[in-house]
């Protein structure tokens, strides 16, 4: 090989380290819960505002909304130190079913997905509508009863939303089963400044970790992340109680997943055997239970990326739903996981 062509080689492999950054965990932190100054809630989405302040949703608010809650977290370690409930702000509309929530700071507004309407709604940071929605495909009107929008997340560099459904579009997973067998078949789909649909992507979810069902169980992507250059965490969850409640587990998966054009389907395309689904990489993977004398489980509904910390490194953010501490078991998990981000 020529000079001329070894470097020609050389530049072509750095171009493609440089363009393929990954984000690796450094450390999980554990989960914390500060019951006296956070009240029991159903909180199911979170996004970063400003300094140590974060707006929570929550699925059953008495009204459609957020709660502003402040979160200190060690500069160092990572770790979550204290959460304080600061109050909550919302308007007039009620059983909204608040998932997903989103800061766009161009705007100083936030975002807020709707499962019981399948609506994503824009309010002001005092809680105020504001009116702005996000226009969704026709495809979405299939979403399917408590199987909606829990995803939502707005990547700045970017300037676009992400959401997606939590589980299988009516008609998606029939058509599709003739690739890989598969179970859970998703859309992801964009949406620019101007709250019109960018692009849409397929996802395939990972099979069950459970052998069986119970009348108590919960499959589905319940977050995303954005990472600030397109790229994506995507958190899927599965929820598993058995008749007899010891034994329950959740089981939460980190993927990372780079929407890129070519993969893009075409407006509210069918899926089909042949349709190219996103590839995704695992981060990281995590299990919570409850036990004769384990209760740490949780059901992580709500992520974003937190503060920078003093070496560089980020803290990724999860909130659980306790469903307002289930019969004293259940509790509000806060959940902080430090990553690199990749350069």
């Amino acid at each position: 090989m020529s000079v001329k062509s070894l470097l020609s080689v050389m530049c072509c492999t750095v171009f493609s380290v440089l363009c393929n950054a990954q984000a690796t965990v450094v450390r999980d932190c554990g989960q914390v819960s500060f019951g006296k100054s956070v009240p029991a809630g159903n909180y199911s989405g979170i996004t970063y505002l400003h300094g140590n302040e974060y707006a929570v949703v929550s699925d059953k608010s008495s009204n459609d909304g957020f709660f502003v809650f402040e979160i200190e977290v060690d500069t160092v370690s990572g770790g979550i130190i204290d959460v304080k409930n600061k109050g909550f702000r919302g308007d007039s509309l009620r059983c909204g079913d608040c998932e997903g929530i989103a800061f766009r700071p161009s705007s100083g507004t936030l975002f807020i997905s709707r499962e019981a309407d399948s609506e994503i709604v824009e309010y002001s940071t005092e809680g105020k509508l504001t009116g702005g929605r996000l226009e969704l495909p026709g495809v979405y009107k299939k979403v399917m009863g408590n199987y909606g929008f829990e995803a939502l997340a707005y990547d700045e560099s970017e300037h676009t939303f992400w959401t997606m459904n939590e589980s299988t579009l009516e008609g998606d997973g029939e058509r599709a089963t003739s690739q890989n067998n598969v179970r859970n078949v998703l859309r992801l789909q964009s949406f620019g400044d101007d709250m019109l649909p960018l692009r849409q992507y397929a996802y395939i979810m990972d099979a069950p970790v459970a052998h069986s069902k119970s009348a108590e169980y919960a499959m589905g992507v319940s977050e995303i992340a954005a990472l600030g250059d397109g790229r994506l965490l995507v958190l899927e969850r599965e929820f598993f109680i058995p008749k007899l409640k010891i034994g329950a587990f959740v089981q939460c998966k980190l993927y990372e997943i780079k929407p890129d054009k070519e993969l893009a389907l075409l407006k509210d395309e069918i899926l089909a055997g042949t349709t190219k689904f996103l590839p995704k990489r695992l981060v990281y993977s995590f299990k919570t239970q409850l036990g004769l004398f384990n209760r740490s489980i949780a059901n992580y509904e709500g992520m974003c990326l937190g503060p920078t910390l003093a070496d560089g490194d980020r803290v990724l953010i999860l909130v659980s739903d306790s469903q307002n501490q289930y019969k004293g078991v259940l509790k509000d998990w806060f959940k902080s996981i430090v990553i690199k981000v990749g350069d």
